[in-house]
């Protein structure tokens, strides 16, 4: 049995392309894993609150120095990382916005890119300790950006994952959401054929 973390972030909850495609995977998912247990996280229902110095007090000072607020941020802290630990795939939903991920995704990453936990610091750099995990990357984009200089979302993505130790990650993008013509349909149609190759 594998565990498997979705991380939603759209700020809508109805007509979302990107959780559309997580209700997607989840479906094909269950179908061919059935044993596996889904963790879903909606940032939008129950956002993270931005790093601040409360959490770096609860990070950094030892426990009978925190004040309760820097002693829940560290605890808030905890559960995300330790959702992040305990799960063998993750995948992360993720409409572009402003040609980057949401800020409630930005949030959460902060909360879980933890030194001494999930990546430490070594004589010849960073090195993640996450490896063996596999992520999923489900965007919604209302142009085309993929490979583009305007795309932030991927190569920051990769750049993140890659840090941590999740190497083994896979982008579906469902591009042109926005534009006129068939670019809506074309662009869903060409998400869900990589989805149904996930599982």
């Amino acid at each position: 049995m594998s565990r498997v973390l979705i991380i939603e972030s759209s700020a809508r909850q109805q007509d979302s392309v990107s959780r559309q495609l997580t209700q997607t995977f989840i479906s094909q998912w269950k179908a061919a894993h059935p044993a596996d247990q889904i963790t879903v996280r909606d940032l939008a229902t129950h956002p993270v609150p931005h790093l601040d110095a409360n959490l770096l007090g609860g990070w950094m000072k030892p426990a009978e120095q925190r004040n309760e607020t820097e002693q829940s941020s560290l605890e808030r802290s905890n559960q995300l990382t330790d959702e992040l630990l305990a799960a063998d795939v993750l995948v992360m939903a993720a409409p572009m916005y402003n040609f980057a991920i949401p800020s409630t995704l930005k949030a959460w990453l902060d909360h879980v890119l933890r030194a001494g936990v999930t990546f430490k610091y070594t004589d010849t750099g960073p090195q993640g300790l996450l490896s063996g995990k596999r992520a999923y990357v489900l965007t919604a984009r209302g142009g085309i950006y993929a490979g583009s200089p305007s795309d932030h979302q991927e190569p920051y993505l990769r750049q993140v994952m890659a840090f941590i130790g999740i190497h083994n990650v896979t982008f579906i993008h469902a591009e042109g959401m926005n534009l006129g013509g068939d670019f809506h349909e074309k662009g869903l149609n060409q998400a869900n054929a990589k989805l149904a190759q996930v599982a």
